[in-house]
Order: structure tokens, then C-alpha cells, then sequence
């Protein structure tokens, strides 16, 4: 065993962690408090009970368990991590400045309220219905209820939209004329990687995300972006109002909003706004106190570092005199010096990544290489704000490879590789045996050499995967390699597959769905196609044809769709007479049938779906799908 000291039954520190913790207390300015103050400034009060509830009776976030973070720092724990921990924690209303407020610290983002001339303006909706209508109601009981006049989504990520319903419903905001704000693109942004890419991504966020981990110094302790996710119910009320240019502007109840448009960078569909009568700054997502993902590891496209920078010079360039910097994420900061002087940093961070991953790709090294050769200076890398506690510069810069070159590094060995359990048990086998390996990955450990562990065990555990010494030593070794993490999406990926090769992935069957129904109202018919194409058993489907028109009256939709060849087409607004049957049905009735709510048999059944034509097509449409288990193996074949 190496030279460790216990802190349960479960868990050990080695010296190689406790010495990583030393080093990073040495290096980072932690005698500086600015940040704890500038979260806590203008804190006005906090949500009055422990936790803020669901209608089912269970917590949608619950502030008793996140109480633990104000003691000291664990051994299991990176210290700078910790500390963003403690400043995410930092929870309640908070004023801002004259007539703007934010609500923080329970849920991953923020809801910001402006007091307009007769109601609020919202910035953000959160994730969750629940935490949404808490942060009104506490708005509301602290500084007096008002009607709500007007909606701003600064992207398309779900935790700046899903509570949507609890602000404003669809039919409110017609009747009253109130504008949904949003950037062009958003609705189509907001719903796409979550429909065909959807299975996978939940799945991979069970480990980003640590949520299937304890809430506890041992296990998920904070995301970075901010403390964790509510849960609850999550939905989408649709923009009416679209940004498509930088420099438009609204009058929005009495109060001037001019806007910056920035997609393709921290979102696909992202922009920035300045409040000039306010002097007040909203980065949105773009600039928060983080070094964000140019990849997310959950899944998802690669982002664009250098549009990125750009983004964040122009906006420099555009409003001078904001004396005041919020966002989506984390607290504000205050002063135009200071405000020019946290975008500078930022822009530099983004910049230096793009520009030195290209440069060292032009002298010819591979992305990891690359990972391995950045460091940050000392100007950029001892600022709080532009450390690894959501995004990493190792990850990053590989992304920024990837955006460039692609997967492959041009080695030969590279092109076309054995499959992870093939070329694991041929490594076993070159190696001399699981046994042998795991004895020689046991002085490794001993000397700290962690990374080098998890890699040659994991494939002694893609060889075979019964290997209980195998799984247990890279259980410890990931267990190390997250107390050792600054971010939390590391930390979590490593604990989550610690835990995972020590207990195994849940055994849950269950299946993706396409979102809930609430969501689902407001995606285009198309992208509901998309995701049937993806479902669609290629090999299965290859030897048969036939198509479809689908009608659907109550939201005035209409499709042709055709398989052939093993692959789904459709065309979108109109149907074919040559079709092989129709079929019509409400668009209600197909979000519930999309969103896991009803079967096809029910609604056939029921008489919910009228078929002309030969009635067998739609059923061998179905037949011919596959469903998608959400948890699938990752630390295992």
C-alpha cells in the first residue's frame, strides 16, 4: 500500500495528492478575498426554508446539503476547487445595482430581474420550473410584486430556459404583448443536440455532472459553473422576439437594452446585451469566472476559441462605460476599470489558447502533445477567473486542435486502430498477463504515476472486465486522480468511474425519450424526423421501402418521409400523393407519443391516429427503430 492517511473506510489521500494540494495553495493567491466579497455584496435575503420543493414531494434543491462547504477545506478535495465551491455556495437575492437584482446559488445558473417601468424583465428562466417560480416568489416578497413584462433568454442551454413556464406561458405573453427575447437560432439550438443526440448526452452527464455521485467531500462537491442542478419540470416557452446583428436594440418596459450577437462561441445561439441608463453589462455565458469548455465533455460541438476572443474585444469596444459586469454564472464585479480589466483577461485566455494550439500544430505536434506543452502565464493562470473549474486548458486545446484538423494526427498507427476491447486484449496479452500488469500498476501507484494507471489498467479491464484487482486499483487510482482535479466536471468524470468499476453502471433499463412534452411543444416538426433517422436500424431497413405523409391539423404541419436504402428522408411543409399511406394525428398527441407518454398501439387503439392507404406502414416504420438505453457502459465494454 503507498504512503496514505484515511479519511473514512472508503477513502485514502496519497501523499502524491496531498503534496498536488500544497503546490496549488502555493501558487494561487488565496489571501485574496475580493471574490468572497463581490459575491456577498448587496445580499438582501435568502430563500426562507431549507429547501425548495417539487409538487411530488421531493426536493428540486436542497440547501442543508450543501451546508458542509463552509468548513475548511478536505484532503479530498483541491483546494482551489473547494474554494469556487464556497463562492457558488453563496446563495439568496442579491441587489446589483438601481433596479437590477439577481437570485444565485440554487441551481447552476442565475435569474437576474430589472424593474422596468411597470413589472420585471427577466434575464434567464433557470433550469427548472421549481427553482423559477422560488426565485420570483422571493423577488416578489422582498421587493414588491410585479407583473412580468418582459423575457430576455441570453442562449440555448437548458439551464437558461427550462423554467420558462413558471415566469410566463405562451398565452400571457400574446395577450399581454410581452416580448420573449432571444438570439437567432435559439428555439433550433435549444431543442437539436438534445433530440438526436440526446441518449448519449444524458448519459455522459451522469458523469460531468457527478449525479449519480454522494453530495459530500467524498464524492460531487460542485460544478464550477455554479453548485449543481435543480430538478424538477423543464419546458420552453418559445422567443417572440428574435436578435439577428450586433447593434439592434429594444425598449423593453421603459428600459434601453442594446445588444451584441455572438453565436458559435460559448453557445450556437448566444449574445450580450448593455443596459446604458443602468451602465450595467451582461456577458451571458461568454465571460463568467471560469475558463469555460471550447469542448464540453458531456458531448457537443466544438466551440470557437478565437470567435470567442473576438467576441469579448468587441464587446470592450462597444460599451466602455459599463460600471458593472453580470452573467448567467457566478457574481459580479463592479467598477468600469475593473469591468475592462476581468474582459481583458478573459479575451487573453481564449486568445492564447487558439493562438498557441495553432502555432505548436504548425511545428507538428499532435493535440496531446500540444495539451501536454501549454501553460498558461503566470498573468493569465493566477487569476481566479481563468482557472480549470469547468473548462481545462488540457481539453481545451485539444478541442481547438480537433476544430482545425479533426480527429486524426496524421500517424499512420492512428488511421485505422483496433477497437478498445480488441487491441485491450492484445496489450494484456503483449504485457504478460492481467496479473502481471496489475502487480507492476501497483508500484506505479505507489509512486503517484496515476494518469499511466488508469491507462494501462483500463485495458486490463476492457480484456476483462471480471478483473476484480484490476477494477479496484483503477477505482483508486481515478479516486486520486478527482481529489486532485481544480474543476468539477474532472472531478466527477474519475469519481464517476471509481464508483462505477467498484458497484457497476445502474441497472436501469430505462429509455431516452425525446424530452419532456412541455419542451417538446416548441420544436419544429423536422427535427422530430432527424431523430427518427437516427433511430432508424440502417442495416435493418436496407432491403425494404416505402414512405409516408403525416398530417397534423392542430399545428398546421405536414411531411413527406421515405425510406430506402437503409436511411430516412423527409421533405419538410408538404405531402406526396404517391405516398404508400397518410397518416394524421395531432401534434399533442406526437409529443406525448415522442416523449415516452403514450405508444403507437395506444394511440392506433384509441383512435388517436387516422391511417389511409395501407394501414401496415406506420407499424414497420416503428419496427424498425431502436430505442436507446440511457445507461449504456463507458468504464467497461
Amino acid at each position: 500500500m503507498p504512503d496514505s492517511k484515511k479519511i473514512d473506510d472508503s477513502a485514502e489521500i496519497t501523499d502524491a495528492t496531498s503534496d498536488f494540494h500544497a503546490w496549488i495553495r502555493d501558487f494561487l493567491p488565496f489571501e485574496d478575498h475580493t471574490d468572497f466579497e463581490d459575491a456577498n455584496r448587496g445580499f438582501i435575503a435568502r430563500w426562507p426554508e431549507d429547501q425548495i420543493m417539487r409538487a411530488n414531494g421531493q426536493p428540486s434543491w436542497d440547501i442543508k446539503a450543501h451546508e458542509y462547504i463552509k468548513g475548511e477545506c478536505p484532503p479530498s478535495v483541491n483546494p482551489s476547487h473547494w474554494r469556487q465551491a464556497q463562492l457558488n455556495s453563496i446563495h439568496g437575492l442579491f441587489k446589483v445595482t438601481d433596479r437590477l437584482w439577481q437570485v444565485r446559488g440554487y441551481d447552476l445558473a442565475n435569474i437576474s430581474f430589472i424593474a422596468g417601468d411597470t413589472g420585471w424583465i427577466v434575464i434567464d428562466t433557470g433550469m427548472t420550473a421549481e427553482f423559477a417560480a422560488a426565485a420570483l416568489k422571493l423577488a416578489n416578497d422582498e421587493l414588491g410584486e410585479r407583473p412580468i413584462t418582459g423575457v430576455i433568454y441570453t442562449h440555448s442551454h437548458v439551464d437558461h430556459y427550462g423554467g420558462s413556464r413558471a415566469i410566463i406561458t405562451e398565452e400571457d405573453a400574446e395577450a399581454r404583448g410581452v416580448p420573449i427575447i432571444a438570439p437567432l437560432g435559439f428555439v433550433e439550438e435549444a431543442v437539436s443536440e438534445n433530440i438526436i443526440a440526446g441518449a448519449t448526452m444524458r448519459r455522459r452527464a451522469t458523469y460531468m455532472y457527478g449525479l449519480l455521485l454522494p453530495n459530500n467531500p467524498l464524492g460531487h462537491v460542485d460544478v464550477g459553473l455554479g453548485p449543481g442542478h435543480s430538478s424538477g419540470s423543464i419546458g420552453l416557452v418559445a422567443p417572440n422576439d428574435i436578435i439577428s446583428k450586433t447593434g439592434e436594440e429594444r425598449i423593453v418596459d421603459g428600459v434601453k437594452v442594446q445588444f451584441q450577437y455572438t453565436p458559435d462561441a460559448e453557445a450556437p445561439a448566444e449574445m450580450m446585451f448593455y443596459f446604458p441608463e443602468l451602465k450595467a453589462l451582461c456577458t451571458s455565458e461568454v465571460v463568467t469566472h471560469i475558463l469555460h469548455n471550447v469542448y464540453t465533455p458531456r458531448g457537443a460541438k466544438v466551440r470557437d476559441a478565437l470567435a470567442w476572443a473576438k467576441y469579448i474585444y468587441e464587446l470592450m469596444e462597444l460599451f466602455p462605460g459599463a460600471d458593472v459586469v453580470f452573467a448567467s454564472h457566478h457574481w459580479p464585479i463592479w467598477g468600469t476599470e475593473k469591468v475592462q480589466q476581468y474582459l481583458g483577461l478573459q479575451r487573453d485566455l481564449y486568445k492564447y489558447l487558439h493562438d498557441e494550439t495553432l502555432r505548436l500544430a504548425n511545428h507538428g505536434l499532435t493535440p496531446i502533445e500540444i495539451a501536454e506543452e501549454i501553460k498558461l502565464p503566470e498573468s493569465l493562470s493566477k487569476e481566479f477567473a481563468n482557472r480549470d473549474y469547468y473548462g481545462t486548458v488540457n481539453h481545451n486545446v485539444k478541442a481547438i486542435y480537433q476544430l482545425y484538423f479533426g480527429w486524426f494526427d496524421a500517424n499512420p498507427a492512428n488511421l485505422h486502430p483496433l477497437p478498445p476491447q480488441q487491441s485491450a486484449e492484445k496489450y494484456v496479452e503483449f504485457m504478460g498477463g492481467a496479473d502481471s500488469i496489475v502487480e507492476r500498476a501497483a508500484d506505479c501507484y505507489q509512486r503517484g504515476e496515476f494518469r499511466w494507471v488508469a491507462q494501462v489498467l483500463n485495458h486490463v479491464v476492457f480484456a476483462d472486465p471480471s478483473h476484480k484487482a484490476a477494477r479496484e486499483l483503477l477505482a483508486r487510482a481515478y479516486t486520486q486522480m478527482g481529489y486532485q482535479a481544480e474543476g468539477g466536471p474532472w472531478r466527477d468524470f474519475y469519481l464517476s468511474g471509481a464508483q462505477e468499476l467498484r458497484f457497476g453502471a445502474p441497472k436501469s433499463r430505462a429509455i431516452a425519450s425525446a424530452g419532456t412534452v412541455d419542451t417538446l411543444k416548441a420544436v419544429p416538426i423536422n427535427l422530430f424526423f432527424d431523430l427518427l433517422a437516427v433511430r432508424l436500424n440502417g442495416p435493418k431497413a436496407a432491403k425494404t421501402s416505402f414512405s409516408l405523409n403525416f398530417v397534423f391539423p392542430d399545428s398546421g404541419e405536414k411531411l413527406f418521409a421515405s425510406v430506402g436504402n437503409g436511411v430516412l428522408n423527409y421533405i419538410d411543409g408538404r405531402t406526396q400523393d404517391t405516398a404508400d399511406s397518410s397518416v394524421t394525428m395531432s401534434r399533442q398527441n406526437w409529443n406525448k407519443l415522442s416523449a415516452g407518454d403514450t405508444t403507437l398501439d395506444e394511440l392506433t387503439d384509441s383512435g388517436h391516429i387516422l391511417i389511409s392507404g395501407n394501414e401496415d406502414t406506420l407499424a414497420k416504420l416503428f419496427s424498425l427503430l431502436d430505442s436507446f438505453e440511457v445507461f449504456f457502459n463507458i468504464i467497461e465494454p
